[in-house]
């Protein structure tokens, strides 16, 4: 056996250690040496099954083949036969400061995958980099999903530094690039050391191959990093992972994430806010039967009141729930080679959550290797980009923002059987602006009539078609000659007129720009749960401002609503030689303020999905085409097929 073999390990753990435990998550690039510092570790704190090196010594003479750390790693994994880590892997290791559990995660998916079961919960990280290939792109992925996942107790390894004959130089290059990448995540590693993993240079302690290193070595480094303080203060939450019938009781089972619970204490289960008390805590295996529990426990209880509740439920304290929302804003590591696209459907995976959600907006893009912005709006997103985004579940979920409750903050996304991509919450999206409305009073009802049943039972699809255009334009004419024969045709419709809004869901609105943009947020709002419903809604509003336009196409979008803008251009001259209300008369003696067309501007579609030109039509041509239209587009046949209309989700 080689010398560095036969050394005995320099620590042997104690006993009032093994109450602290520091989880380290080591990642890299492919071949940097992950494994085989894995082993080393195994190795040098005496960590191996008894046995298991001599064995895997005669395994690789009689192979002949040269002992390799990597081996005892793999050889306990039983992947030697691939020659790379296959999977996340949790192994414990001790120095006499602590216990120590190893996340070894060899690619961004089996990282990602982790996420949502806890195993990512890393504590520390060490990151390796080989010194001969140097920084490479998978390198500095690593080191975003690190900061993405907040992990900042981190050891940069520089390895192999025997290939490169322990040359400070080298050493030295590496530490400055790597860096000045890293000041741009806002990350600060607390040492950076050069190291042999296979040769057991500055592993255990400072190695004479490097003099002009002065630092600690691998295993002194980890002792240095403070332990994480226990999440005090934080709210009860307690994921459910199912439900058992047992004798004629209830029993639900999860692990308590964060705060604590006991018995008689009134427990809310989100979604839904349903409400019972902790009636009993169940342990088959303690002589006492327990009457509280907290942070990390599994545990199972009984309810006083039978609530229905289910796998993937978060339990509160009433009053300090999770977040509840169809719509989260999150940032987003997608890894797939096929891109993830907007109203693609997906599985999302929070806890033990899982349901059908469709990505609804891209915010922005970012190169997780070169730290770029792309320019421009983008309907996907590629391999190994980065984006804050905006997804939409079929049902509400519940969470946490991820800088609040990392546990209940996380999440992944499966595309049939293959992890695509995970993330972090950054916020919910409730629709209304107002960051005061939280889980406790608020939630969405959902119908179990789906989207695609009324549009069967009706024969059509819902939809938006919103006319704008200045007063005397047509656009009420147009409205109620289109909604008459939409009806004549068998499919249902209806109006939503702007001055009819305005004598009840709207009638506290004036004419300023602020209050006409409310007024078209509300028009927009109730459009969308109309067109839910599968009616064709027929919007009659000037709308003058591009702006509010475009965010009723949005809040239609982020629902897969379809919505058509329909322009009714009608010069100024021609609508106020019409004026059939006189009202362009009134305004020009100053008699209506704020009077669009003459004292309030009027900005005009710049692509509109159909414009009528009612100035030079006649009103039977402008109703023929925009009633092709609306059939067209409401059409169930048409989902695919009208490329200038916003297309649903589905969802």
């Amino acid at each position: 056996m080689s010398a560095e073999l036969s050394e005995k390990p320099v620590t042997t753990p104690s006993i009032h250690s093994l109450a602290q435990k520091l989880r380290i998550v080591i990642v890299g690039h492919v071949d940097h040496g992950k494994s085989t510092l894995i082993g080393r570790l195994f190795h040098d704190t005496n960590s191996l099954p008894e046995g298991k090196v001599e064995q895997i010594r005669k395994a690789s003479e009689a192979e002949g083949m040269d002992f390799e750390f990597a081996f005892l790693l793999d050889a306990l994994l039983e992947e030697q036969a691939q020659n790379i880590t296959i999977d996340t892997t949790q192994l414990p290791f001790r120095t006499s400061k602590r216990e120590y559990v190893i996340i070894d995660a060899p690619g961004h998916k089996e990282f990602l995958k982790n996420m949502v079961t806890g195993a990512a919960s890393a504590d520390a990280a060490i990151l390796l980099i080989d010194a001969n290939e140097g920084i490479q792109e998978q390198s500095k992925r690593h080191a975003y999903l690190l900061s993405l996942l907040g992990i900042r107790r981190i050891a940069i390894a520089v390895n192999k530094m025997d290939l490169v004959g322990y040359d400070q130089k080298r050493f030295e290059s590496v530490r400055s690039e790597y860096t000045e990448f890293l000041k741009k995540l806002r990350i600060v590693p607390q040492h950076f050391i050069p190291i042999s993993a296979k040769l057991g240079e500055n592993i255990t302690k400072q190695s004479t191959e490097m003099p002009w290193y002065n630092g600690p070595a691998i295993l002194e480094a980890l002792d240095t990093f403070d332990q994480p303080a226990p999440p005090e203060g934080l709210p009860l939450r307690l994921i459910l992972q199912d439900i058992y019938r047992f004798d004629e009781r209830r029993i639900l089972a999860g692990r308590i994430e964060t705060g604590r619970l006991k018995v008689g204490q009134d427990i809310m289960f989100w979604p839904d806010g349903k409400r019972s008390r902790i009636k009993t805590i169940e342990n088959w295996a303690a002589k006492e039967t327990p009457t509280q529990g907290g942070p990390g426990e599994s545990i199972a209880i009984t309810l006083e009141e039978q609530i229905f509740v289910e796998r993937g439920q978060i339990g509160s304290i009433p009053g300090d729930g999770p977040s509840e929302a169809r719509e989260i804003h999150a940032s987003l590591f997608w890894l797939q080679e096929e891109p993830l696209t907007l109203n693609r459907p997906f599985t999302l995976k929070m806890g033990t959550q899982s349901v059908e959600a469709r990505l609804v907006e891209i915010v922005r893009i970012l190169d997780s290797s070169s730290l770029e912005t792309k320019e421009g709006t983008s309907t996907q997103i590629q391999k190994n980009e980065v984006a804050d985004v905006r997804i939409r579940a079929r049902k509400p979920v519940a969470f946490d923002r991820h800088d609040r409750i990392n546990e209940t903050g996380r999440f992944v996304i499966v595309t049939g059987k293959r992890i695509g991509g995970g993330g972090i919450v950054r916020e919910a999206d409730y629709g209304s602006g107002d960051p005061s409305i939280t889980s406790d009073n608020i939630t969405w009802t959902v119908s179990p009539v789906t989207r695609e049943a009324r549009a069967e039972h009706f024969g059509h699809r819902g939809v938006v078609i919103w006319l704008t255009g200045l007063s005397g334009s047509g656009k009420s004419t147009l409205a109620t000659g289109l909604d008459h024969q939409l009806h004549r045709r068998g499919i249902s419709s209806t109006i939503l007129d702007g001055d009819n809004l305005r004598h009840g869901l709207c009638s506290n609105l004036g004419f300023t720009p602020e209050d006409r943009s409310e007024n078209i947020r509300r028009a927009g709002e109730t459009a969308k749960l109309m067109a839910e419903a599968g009616l064709v809604v027929i919007c009659s509003l000037i709308s003058p401002f591009r702006a509010d336009r475009d965010k009723v196409r949005e809040i239609c979008g982020r629902d897969g609503v379809p919505f058509a803008e329909v322009f009714v251009n009608a010069p100024l001259a021609v609508c106020e030689d019409r004026d059939p209300r006189g009202l362009y008369k009134r305004a020009r003696a100053g008699e209506i303020s704020n009077f669009t067309g003459l004292t309030s501007p009027y900005e005009a579609p710049e692509k509109p999905d159909l414009e009528l030109a009612t100035g030079e039509l006649s009103r039977e041509d402008s109703l023929r085409q925009l009633f092709e239209f609306s059939v067209d587009i409401s059409a169930i046949a048409a989902t695919n097929s009208t490329p200038n209309v916003e297309q649903g989700s589905g969802i």
